[in-house]
């Protein structure tokens, strides 16, 4: 059997394809090597009851996800899942890679990610290149989920936001000053809790305060992430997750005043990602 796995800092997508024809999804917690080490890793799919029914029947696992940038970070995902598909020969890349695979239309590309996190990658078919660096939720991460959520927690705080959304991280939070200090500064995973405030901050995005932030958020990463690459204006320039697709609209109206032509926007890579590896899996099968 073939499994494949897209994850973000969020959420993993699996998919256990079967045979040509027959497929099936999980989901499981993101994995990341940031803040997941192989003992977590392993720990997390153990107690997923789906992964245990047919851990053993795995040939081949194709793993993709945030933070796996370097031979060091891909190790330790590596270990965490050698240990629960034990059959299985294991193949661990950054989650662009998989973003270049899932939109590759055999013409060069540029392929981001705007999730939990965002980057960038130029796609060749041949060579993933990426031009400037992730700098992540504290320094980067421009447009992406948590890039937002740090925006208007800071407003929230500062006492700048519209009366509606204020309210409405009152009620649905219970937010805090000591609370969100706690989270953000004393508690792992920051990046997850500021991103999961784009929910409500979508609900609102055609509130004028909240569409002008997420313009300007979008325009940053487009300015730093995509008009890097030199050929920015002449190749399709497609666009993975969730704050992509949700905000389409503002994405193409940023991008049209930078003369950016959008290419694909899909809100996860595993139906290309199928599409990628299957082919050449049950071929080799087949010889």
């Amino acid at each position: 059997m073939l499994l494949i796995a897209d994850s973000g800092s969020t959420k993993c997508d699996w998919r256990l394809i079967v045979s040509p024809d027959a497929y099936h999804d999980f989901k499981s917690m993101g994995i990341n090597p940031y803040f997941h080490n192989e003992d977590a890793i392993e720990t997390e799919l153990l107690a997923n009851e789906h992964f245990m029914t047919f851990a053993k029947d795995v040939s081949m696992l194709f793993f993709y996800g945030a933070g796996c940038s370097s031979p060091v970070l891909k190790r330790i995902v590596h270990r965490g899942l050698s240990r629960v598909f034990e059959n299985a020969e294991i193949y661990v890349d950054h989650d662009l890679v998989a973003a270049a695979f899932s939109v590759y239309d055999d013409e060069s590309c540029i392929a981001c990610i705007l999730g939990t996190g965002s980057n960038s990658c130029h796609f060749d078919g041949d060579i993933v290149r990426e031009e400037v660096p992730a700098l992540a939720y504290i320094l980067g991460d421009e447009g992406s989920g948590s890039y937002f959520g740090k925006k208007v927690l800071a407003d929230f705080l500062y006492k700048r936001l519209p009366i509606d959304l204020h309210e409405a991280l009152v009620d649905e939070f219970l937010l805090t000053k000591d609370k969100i200090v706690d989270r953000v500064y004393m508690k792992p995973n920051a990046n997850v809790y500021l991103a999961s405030f784009m929910k409500l901050i979508t609900r609102f995005k055609h509130e004028p305060y909240v569409h002008k932030m997420i313009k300007a958020g979008l325009g940053a990463f487009l300015d730093t992430h995509v008009l890097c690459f030199r050929d920015a204006r002449e190749i399709p320039v497609h666009f993975i997750g969730s704050v992509a697709y949700y905000h389409e609209d503002i994405l193409r109206e940023a991008a049209a005043e930078r003369g950016i032509r959008i290419g694909k926007i899909i809100k996860k890579p595993i139906d290309g990602l199928h599409r990628y590896h299957e082919k050449e899996f049950f071929s080799k099968k087949t010889i």
